[in-house]
């Protein structure tokens, strides 16, 4: 998670900081040692290109922060990844840009964010709080905003350059029966072979394969007779739709699933497509933060805190740390880049929701103030609403937040969520 930060100063001009060699090599072990750790948790092979991912997502969070208070005319004075002391920092005019010992996260400090900040009064018109409600909106949107940009471009290139699984007529995968070893599934006491083109069934020219499932489905224990081509052979085979398990899902199936091509489109096409997606799945990130977040659902995930082993099944259903996510994501890139690039969609679309929920420290708590001062200005009087009164539910909330974090580093640790790519 990133969001804006603000610290209480004497003024809006910052103060050289003078670390001596010593120090900052201490800091800097500090910082190794904590990429070490994360790398011998969640594996060697795939960390650095996913932790350069997951750096990029964070530092152009707070570039469209960056940027946009830039644009708007607000003071910013530091630009930096990581939280703690510093270990590398550079200045390039008004702004301090470097490196922090913790890697959890990046910030950009702007001015007057809150009406408790002492700002030296020649800066007190480049502040955030004296700005206009349209300008102060678009920095405070900015961020999440990056994540959905990200999400598009991503899935942009999915459709342009990766290619999007299309499925075939074609038989890709011939499973078993499912829990009894050795017992054969429908499909294969019918004789049906990966790489077997369904022509038709019962009759029924086949051109794609969501014309298949549902009629197999709505045949239950009736015999279905399938025209195949097998190389030079054209066959006629009887399989009988039953119900059975096939990778922990039970329905009625023969047991068959189709070969996937990846599917390419041009631009104009990829570009509709993209936007589409990202509705999709925004509307389902939605839906999945009511359901991890339901008491039931919490319930459920901090019983885990007492269990051991690999986490499967429903269980794996729960949010994880940067240490989880990392494990995850070096799985997906094993995969190939399909998995890796939905993933990162995915994670991007969380954190721009997360992010938005109206309560500070969060980007959506500068949103909910700053609309709730517009509200109350009048014509030719700006209205400033006392945050001291939000300090305790500030507290409360990044107290939630920092508990709920070492939970998740915890699970993602002990009980790490198994492969989902398997």
């Amino acid at each position: 998670m990133t969001q804006l930060l603000n610290r209480r100063e004497g003024s809006g001009t910052a103060a050289p900081v003078v670390v001596d060699n010593r120090e900052r090599l201490v800091r800097l072990a500090y910082f190794v040692a904590i990429v070490l750790v994360l790398a011998v948790v969640t594996g060697f092979s795939p960390f650095l290109g996913v932790i350069g991912a997951l750096i990029a997502i964070v530092m152009l969070h707070e570039f469209g922060h960056f940027i946009t208070a830039k644009w708007a005319g607000m003071k910013v004075t530091e630009y930096f990844f990581g939280f703690g002391p510093r270990l590398w920092s550079i200045r390039k005019g008004e702004t301090e840009y470097g490196i922090k010992a913790i890697p959890v996260g990046g910030y950009v400090r702007i001015l007057g964010m809150n009406n408790l900040e002492q700002v030296d009064p020649a800066d007190e018109p480049r502040t955030y709080r004296q700005k206009s409600y349209p300008r102060r909106l678009s920095v405070a949107v900015a961020g999440s905003a990056m994540h959905f940009l990200l999400a598009f471009l991503l899935l942009l290139v999915l459709w342009t350059a990766v290619g999007v699984p299309k499925a075939t007529t074609t038989i890709g995968t011939v499973f078993g029966a499912g829990a009894t070893a050795g017992q054969l599934s429908p499909a294969q006491k019918a004789g049906l072979k990966v790489g077997d083109q369904v022509l038709a069934i019962d009759g029924h020219v086949v051109h794609d394969w969501t014309k298949i499932s549902p009629y197999i489905k709505s045949h239950a224990d009736k015999p279905v007779e399938f025209i195949v081509q097998r190389g030079d052979q054209l066959l006629k085979l009887t399989a009988v739709p039953t119900n059975i398990v096939i990778e922990n899902n039970e329905g009625v199936a023969v047991g068959i699933a189709p070969k996937q091509v990846p599917q390419k489109v041009g631009l104009p096409l990829a570009t509709w497509n993209a936007g589409r997606d990202l509705g999709h799945y925004t509307w389902a990130t939605f839906g999945a933060f009511g359901s991890v977040f339901a008491p039931s659902h919490l319930k459920d995930y901090t019983q885990q805190l007492s269990g051991r082993g690999a986490v499967t099944g429903k269980e794996a259903d729960r949010p994880v740390s940067v240490v989880g996510f990392v494990r995850v994501a070096g799985q997906a890139a094993q995969q190939g880049w399909l998995d890796l690039i939905v993933l990162l969609v995915a994670i991007n679309i969380f954190i721009g929701i997360f992010n938005m929920v109206p309560l500070l420290p969060l980007d959506g708590g500068h949103v909910a103030i700053a609309t709730y001062e517009r509200i109350r200005s009048r014509k030719g009087r700006a209205y400033h609403a006392d945050v001291a009164k939000l300090l305790p539910l500030t507290a409360a909330v990044v107290s939630v937040l920092v508990l709920f974090g070492a939970m998740t580093i915890y699970l993602d640790i002990v009980r790490p969520i198994a492969n989902p790519f398997h």
